[in-house]
Formats: structure tokens, sequence, C-alpha cells
């Protein structure tokens, strides 16, 4: 369980870093690609960037609070502010419409549920 509950954080950490490029790519390439990149189109260059920085942030702090066993609590409780980016990603695709792009989110929900779950629960650091 404890290794499951490590490739879980390590995939969700790669995802959160690979979708920090919104931060460096203009939102008009990323719309450019197709139906699914449409969606930066809504929210403005500083949002994109506040968007891009917690999930930069929540990359880092789904791995290096339990790799440098500080403060190691603190990857459940970034596990659930990822699940709650999700919801806020599943939301803004079901107001858009996107009933096909939403299937990644909601896996990606799922996944940090997960997470928190094992890290708050049978798998937690501190116990």
């Amino acid at each position: 369980m404890n290794l499951t509950l490590w490739i879980v954080a390590g995939l969700l950490s790669a995802v959160l870093l690979v979708s920090t490029a919104k931060m460096f790519v203009p939102r008009e390439k990323i719309a450019a690609v197709g139906h699914a990149g449409e969606w930066v189109l809504d929210f403005s260059p500083g949002a994109l960037r506040a968007i891009g920085t917690l999930e930069i942030l929540a990359a880092v702090g789904l791995i290096v609070p339990a790799v440098l066993d500080i403060a190691p609590v603190l990857v459940p409780v970034t596990a659930v502010c990822v699940a709650l980016l999700f919801v806020g990603a599943a939301a803004m695709r079901l107001r858009r419409g996107e009933t096909l792009t939403i299937v990644p989110d909601l896996i990606y929900l799922a996944l940090a549920a997960f997470l928190a779950w094992g890290r708050f629960g049978p798998e937690s650091f501190t116990g």
C-alpha cells in the first residue's frame, strides 16, 4: 500500500508539473492545440499564472515533506488541496460543456482522494 501511495504521489506530481506549461506558453498557442485547450481563453494570464503556481506548490507538497521528513502531514493536506483543484477543474469543464475532457480530471481527483485517505489513514507518516 505504501508503494502504491508513493506511485500515486509521483504520478500526480508529474501531472501537476506538466500542467504548469500554461504559465510559460501563450494562451493562444494552447487554445490552438484543440478543443481540450480552449479553456485557457476563459482565464486571464494572471489567473493562469496563479493556477500554475498552485500546481507547482502542490507538486512539491506531495513529495518533498515526506522525502525530507519535515512536516510529512503536509502530504495528505496537499492531496486534499489537489483534490479540490481538480473539483474546480471538473466544474469548469462541466460549465463549458466539455463532457469528454472531464474524464482525466475525475481520474486525478480520485487519485488525490485516494492519496489523502491513505496518508491520513492506514499509511500515515506519523503512525
